[in-house]
């Protein structure tokens, strides 16, 4: 590979809208060849329909893409392809009943109809020879890590000559270590001029330990940019939020014991879609004024286990104990043990999208007084003077307690259905991944409001795949691995790197 193998990119006047919404306003960015770019911005921003732009998954409305200083036409994925493009998404795109080598091939325009395996073994050997890492070419995807799948979508890149990658948060379900090592052996491929990375994140601590320069997009417009190192990330977090009012971070204080709810999960087992069990024996206490986190890698349990505590999935063995005594997920219990929570995907988990926000909020107490007479009689006036008080008090932006809340952004169904599970005296509170996808200020918004409850005495259980969100909010980390608990240490002085290696299985 020689320098030139790696090519500079460019948008100049890149712009983009959907009716009225204007996506994209003259954004101009520049990824010089052989360097490792950073593009930040809140959810929302931009990033995403800039770099469908330069996939040729949408045609901008005007503004041209410069590839080493040529223009470039992309109608396409394919163009973008041809061009030497290409994107790594967020979730996988690998088909898991077929082996590395199997994927690899099957990804080449030219791939024959009937294969020469020994050649292509051969073949695919020598390729692996010349990257950085290498996969297991035998092994089923199905039974590949997180981290081996994220080196395979690379790979598959590489393997097809694209050498201007695109990552849309690349670490989002790999273990600290698996992420500090595919970044860094990518940003190691660019400085010898192999390839240019371009990198959407929302993890400051990454961004300034590999890459070499940002961007940053607010509102569809670039506001921002420059070398990493010579920027604080308080100055990149500013630049992102701009005007927004961001909610300090609820401090963490002397928490309320008196009287609280210790929640107990006691050898707990639940089967995933398939039959086989996802949750194998966890078991953890939470006390009253705590919040443990659990940590892990997609895909080890965390899923089951909060559909299992929501009643969304069978307990097949184990129990469930709220101040000693038995508790099922039911309705009539969540409501006896002042049981709230907050699950992953809440428009889809926890809310009805066609139903109003007023209706969603008011799904907790829809039958008891003043919302409804005689046990079955609803009242609409109550329900939408709560719903504005709540509206109010959790700064849910939306148009009218009638909008439909699937018509709301996913910070503001996300503050919608807290403001349903928090506006009651709340013993327990179990929450997962409930900051994933939002823009900054909606994830300081909504993690100060995790911490209060706790501050208030709550017990909290908090899943959460994002390890920066753990360690910030937790008294205790326990790391799941196989459907149970393989680490439990105090948050204060916790080791990532030993984190880390229990998230890997190690």
């Amino acid at each position: 590979m020689t320098a030139a193998r790696a090519p500079s990119l460019e948008t100049i006047g890149m712009s983009k809208s959907f009716g009225a919404l204007k996506a994209l306003q003259d954004v101009s960015v520049r990824v010089p060849a052989g360097s490792f770019h950073a593009l930040l911005g809140e959810n929302g921003a931009g990033k995403s329909t800039l770099v469908k732009c330069i996939m040729g998954f949408y045609k901008p409305d005007r503004g041209r893409l410069l590839i080493d200083g040529k223009e470039a036409v992309v109608r396409n994925p394919r163009d973008a392809q041809a061009l030497g493009v290409g994107m790594v998404y967020q979730h996988f795109t690998l088909v898991p009943a077929l082996t590395a080598a199997e994927n690899l091939v099957a990804s080449r325009a030219d791939a024959p109809a009937i294969i020469d395996w020994r050649k292509e073994f051969k073949a695919l050997e020598a390729f692996l020879d010349a990257m950085p890492f290498r996969v297991p070419l035998k092994k089923p995807v199905s039974a590949m890590a997180a981290g081996e799948k994220q080196k395979l979508e690379i790979l598959k890149l590489l393997y097809l000559n694209q050498r201007f990658l695109i990552l849309d948060e690349p670490t989002s379900v790999l273990t600290p270590g698996e992420a500090d090592e595919i970044l860094g052996l990518l940003r190691d491929m660019a400085h010898r001029g192999e390839i240019t990375v371009a990198m959407i994140s929302h993890k400051f601590r990454e961004v300034e330990a590999f890459c070499d320069d940002f961007t940053v997009l607010r509102r569809g417009a670039r506001v921002g940019g420059g070398k990493v190192g010579a920027v604080s990330t308080r100055d990149m977090a500013a630049m992102m939020i701009g005007d927004a009012v961001v909610r300090p971070s609820a401090a963490r204080s002397q928490a309320k014991h008196g009287g609280g709810a210790t929640l107990e999960i006691a050898g707990l087992f639940a089967e995933n879609d398939e039959g086989r069990d996802a949750v194998a024996g966890f078991d953890i206490k939470v006390r009253p004024g705590e919040i443990v986190g659990i940590a892990g890698v997609s895909g080890n349990g965390q899923s089951e286990l909060v559909e299992a505590l929501s009643g969304q999935r069978p307990i097949k063995l184990g129990q469930v104990l709220i101040r000693d005594v038995d508790f099922e997920p039911s309705r009539d219990h969540y409501d006896r043990f002042k049981v709230f929570g907050l699950p992953e995907e809440p428009l889809k988990n926890a809310s009805v999208p066609t139903m109003t926000v007023a209706e969603n909020m008011a799904f907790r107490v829809f039958d008891k007084a003043p919302m409804s007479k005689l046990g079955f009689w609803l009242s609409g006036a109550p329900m939408r003077a709560t719903a504005r008080d709540l509206i109010t008090r959790y700064n849910v932006k939306t148009p009218s307690t009638e909008t439909q809340i699937r018509d709301l952004s996913g910070g503001n169904v996300q503050r919608a259905v807290l403001a349903r599970e928090l506006s009651g005296d709340v013993d327990v509170l179990i929450v997962a991944n409930p900051c994933f996808g939002l823009d900054f200020a909606s994830v300081a918004d909504i993690r100060a409001q995790i911490m209060e409850q706790r501050n208030r005495g709550a017990a909290v259980l908090l899943v959460s795949e994002d390890l920066d969100e753990v360690l910030e909010l937790s008294d205790r980390i326990a790391v799941m691995s196989g459907g149970k608990v393989a680490y439990l240490t105090q948050a204060a002085g916790a080791d990532r790197t030993t984190i880390g290696r229990y998230m890997a299985g190690h």
